[in-house]
């Protein structure tokens, strides 16, 4: 459970650090499952619905960006998602009514694994409040030499930055933006088992992984279930009946109950839109729109 200090530190300033936020056992287990399916991936030649694979993929030597939605590619990451230590997490910063919007655990490769270029999540995924969070476990130890977590103090309090590139959704920030303040931004490191919690409107980004060690976060991103996507539920929007889509939001409720009636808040909104060539992924709408790096300036 979090502290009072906790949770007005994650209020003011858009991000927490939790250590040992999963006990040693559970740790374990998630480790053991994510490399089996790293080693399962080389068994992948191209992208697919399971991996986001990363230059110099292999067989003998596999290297990957992404596993996709690990919530629904093995019951681990789920029963700790649902366990008594996340939710009462989940609920002292967002309610008792919490649902899951995605899950992905990004998996740096040593020796260059791909960057994330600085981003705001709200960028992406707009819902009709801003009661949102991601959650991102270290399944190994995360220092300064394997591209850690960054986020700009106090970011998610200000405005919507532009994540375009010539009119298009480039899903990043362009580091000349004036509004981008890239020399407040914190570094979040720690050992395995601990746990970074930022908001949906923190700026935040991760530089290549130059270390000879993989860097493994699982992240969730969760929200109260009271924020709704607005992208909307008919098929005309979603490409999927509304029955299905009922089911898809039920089925993601993590504690509490579901409701029908969205808390609509005044929040500023960009509707990432037109999409780039290839929308496949964060790191596939990065690099097919063009976007600019923050972190070519470092040499990396």
């Amino acid at each position: 459970m979090l502290t009072r200090e906790q949770i007005e530190f994650y209020e003011n300033n858009g991000y927490l650090m939790v250590e040992d936020a999963i006990e040693p056992a559970q740790l374990l287990k998630l480790q053991q499952v994510t490399q089996e399916f790293i080693e399962k991936s080389g068994e992948y030649a191209e992208n697919n619905d399971l991996f986001d694979l990363d230059d110099g993929h292999s067989k003998d030597s596999p290297r990957l960006t992404r596993i996709k939605q690990p919530h629904i590619q093995h019951d681990v990451y789920w029963q700790t998602l649902v366990s008594d230590r996340m939710t009462g997490l989940l609920k002292a910063l967002l309610g008792p009514d919490v649902r899951l919007h995605n899950s992905k655990l990004n998996t740096k490769a040593p020796g260059g694994g791909a960057a994330v270029e600085w981003h705001q999540d709200w960028a992406f995924y707009p819902h009709t409040n801003d009661d949102l969070l991601a959650l991102g476990i270290m399944l190994n130890d995360v220092g300064m030499e394997n591209g850690p977590l960054m986020v700009i103090p106090g970011s998610h309090k200000g405005e919507v930055l532009d994540h375009s590139v010539d009119g298009v959704f480039s899903g990043a920030i362009d580091p000349s933006d004036p509004a981008f303040a890239l020399d407040k931004a914190i570094p979040l490191t720690g050992r395995a088992g601990s746990m970074t919690i930022h908001h949906v409107r923190t700026q935040h980004g991760s530089a290549p992984n130059m270390s000879d060690q993989d860097r493994m976060i699982l992240f969730y991103e969760c929200g109260a279930a009271d924020a709704w996507s607005l992208g909307g539920n008919a098929s005309a929007y979603t490409g999927i009946s509304a029955q299905e889509y009922w089911q898809f939001m039920s089925d993601r409720l993590i504690c509490g109950e579901q409701t029908l009636m969205p808390r609509m808040e005044s929040v500023p909104v960009r509707m990432p839109l037109p999409p780039p060539p290839d929308n496949s992924s964060i790191f596939k709408v990065q690099k097919s729109s063009g976007a600019k790096s923050a972190f070519a300036t470092e040499g990396v």
